[in-house]
């Protein structure tokens, strides 16, 4: 475990870091970390804990993810560490040509173009099949009897809910929406998003989820719910198919690494961007940083994540398709040539050319050394705005990080994966678990990814404080969104009259990412903390 001061709390902060030694399971929603807790205490371990938490948050807090979306995983089992990749591809009948001769310059953010094979049931049969200790089926029951009986929403996930139900509002006149509102906002039959603690139930959520856990998923891939999917998205003008739900696979991967002062930071190989943070991080470690909130730490930071973001804006796609190496990116030399432009003023990224060679974050762990660091999500908060009637399958919208531009990487194409953004970081030290993180939120996730850790290694923060701490985003060019906790002086600092980015202050509390931290020393012992601008909730036994 890094070392840190337990009662250090130098940022605002509603909670303490929280120690435990049988298991722990950090969440944003307080009702799935218990049923991630409850698996434990029922003899699951780790893997079992992280599916219950996963199949929960689809009901506890639908703004953010849900059974129509995708998943990654990294599972630290019996001193290995093991990706997953439950993202799916674009339909197989689907092409450029079409969307184009439809006159399509961009897959549309809603609607059925967007959407591709959802992964996320498959990441929790499979999940469950290679390293659970209970069957499915006992490791959901907690998430089917929240759908089934109801529970009271929790504040943050009513403001994002009402956000949410007022875009769609404006959006949404299709008849193939009308199922969105008649499963999510229909409150009392009243027409309106609920409010926080009111009870809010779906049924159909639960029909599903109970026929997922009996039957490891297949129902949903080969069954009655893989039928009702792809009809439903047919009739909406999609290309989802019957065949596409029954060929697709999650995917085993070898994680990728950075060694970051001594500690490995892993992250999925793309098609996630994880290869951003590390991207990142190997530009940052040729930096000494003595202070966390410095003008010179920010800048630094900020200008590491813009060259890695055009880097990989650039080059990541489906594995199969990248053209450059995650070897040759991450190699100590083409960190040194990146670290060169970064300069004294803020100044406009763009792609290297190295040699050529709306989403929840969860972790668990159990008192046998087991770890997972697991996200899953619809993207753009319930993603395309489709919800197969009487099923609570809210579909996402992945499909939209395609690019029609047949030139790059990441061109649409069938069967392939798109460029995706939500990643599960872990961290190892001399080959020893240190622990899961993650910071959930679209883009801002490789930046989280980036925060944390050097909160944890340069800085010497507890779990808590890193994730109390305030952050930035890069947004584009020299645009940089920060947060209203951050000290005036570094935003005034970092202004166009100081080192030249355009700085603007932001108070959007969902807007920042929200992550989760669990770190395990030599003797067992484990201290995690939770995010301050969610509901988020560590449970400990």
């Amino acid at each position: 475990m890094p070392t840190f001061n337990a009662n250090h709390y130098p940022y605002a902060s509603r909670r303490s870091a929280v120690f435990a030694n049988r298991g722990m399971v950090a969440t944003g929603q307080p009702l799935a970390a218990q049923a991630g807790l409850q698996v434990l205490q029922a003899g699951g371990n780790a893997i079992d804990a992280a599916i219950a938490a996963a199949a929960a948050l689809t009901v506890v807090e639908p703004t953010a993810n849900g059974i129509g979306g995708d998943a990654f995983a990294l599972i630290w089992h019996k001193g290995q560490l093991h990706g997953l990749n439950a993202s799916g591809p674009a339909p197989m009948a689907i092409s450029l040509d079409a969307l184009s001769a439809a006159g399509q310059k961009n897959v549309p953010k809603y609607g059925a173009l967007p959407v591709t094979v959802p992964g996320t049931p498959s990441a929790w049969a499979t999940m469950a099949e290679r390293f659970g200790r209970l069957p499915l089926s006992r490791s959901m029951a907690g998430a089917i009897s929240l759908a089934q009986d109801g529970f009271p929403v929790s504040p943050m996930v009513a403001v994002a809910w009402q956000q949410a139900y007022k875009n769609f509002t404006r959006e949404f006149k299709d008849d193939h929406f009308k199922s969105w509102f008649d499963t999510f906002g229909a409150l009392d039959g009243s027409g309106r998003a609920p409010q926080a603690g009111e009870m809010w139930r779906s049924p159909g959520h639960a029909a599903t989820l109970q026929s997922i856990a009996d039957d490891n998923a297949r129902s949903f891939y080969q069954g009655a719910l893989a039928e009702k999917t792809a009809a439903f998205v047919r009739a909406a003008g999609g290309y989802l198919d019957v065949s596409d739900l029954a060929n697709y696979r999650p995917e085993w991967v070898d994680p990728i690494r950075a060694n970051y002062r001594g500690y490995d930071v892993w992250e999925i190989p793309p098609n996630g961007h994880g290869l951003v943070a590390l991207l990142a991080l190997n530009m940052l470690k040729g930096f000494d940083f003595s202070e966390r909130d410095t003008l010179l730490t920010y800048h630094r930071q900020i200008e590491a994540i813009k060259l890695a973001y055009a880097d990989g804006l650039a080059h990541i796609a489906d594995s199969g398709h990248m053209r450059v190496s995650v070897k040759d990116l991450l190699s100590d030399a083409y960190a040194d040539e990146r670290r060169k432009l970064i300069g004294a003023r803020a100044a406009l990224p763009a792609p290297g050319e190295p040699p050529r060679g709306g989403t929840v974050y969860l972790c668990t762990a159990d008192n046998e050394g087991n770890m997972v660091s697991f996200i899953q999500s619809n993207y753009m908060g319930f993603g395309s705005g489709l919800v197969v009637p009487g099923t609570g399958i809210s579909l996402h919208n992945r499909g939209n990080n395609f690019t029609l531009d047949a030139a790059h990487p990441n061109c649409l194409a069938p069967g392939k994966r798109p460029y995706h953004t939500i990643i599960p970081g872990f961290l190892t030290k001399d080959g020893a678990a240190v622990g899961p993180f993650g910071v959930m939120g679209g883009f801002m996730q490789p930046q989280g990814h980036v925060q944390m850790v050097m909160n944890t290694v340069d800085f010497g923060l507890n779990p808590q404080s890193s994730l109390d701490a305030p952050r930035w985003e890069w947004e584009s060019g020299n645009k940089v969104s920060i947060e209203h906790t951050t000290a005036e002086h570094l935003f005034r600092g970092l202004g166009p009259a100081g080192l030249g980015h355009e700085v603007s202050w932001s108070g959007n509390q969902l807007g920042f990412g929200r992550g989760q931290i669990i770190w395990r020393d030599a003797n067992g012992v484990l201290c995690g903390g939770t995010e301050p601008r969610s509901d988020g909730c560590v449970a400990a036994w």
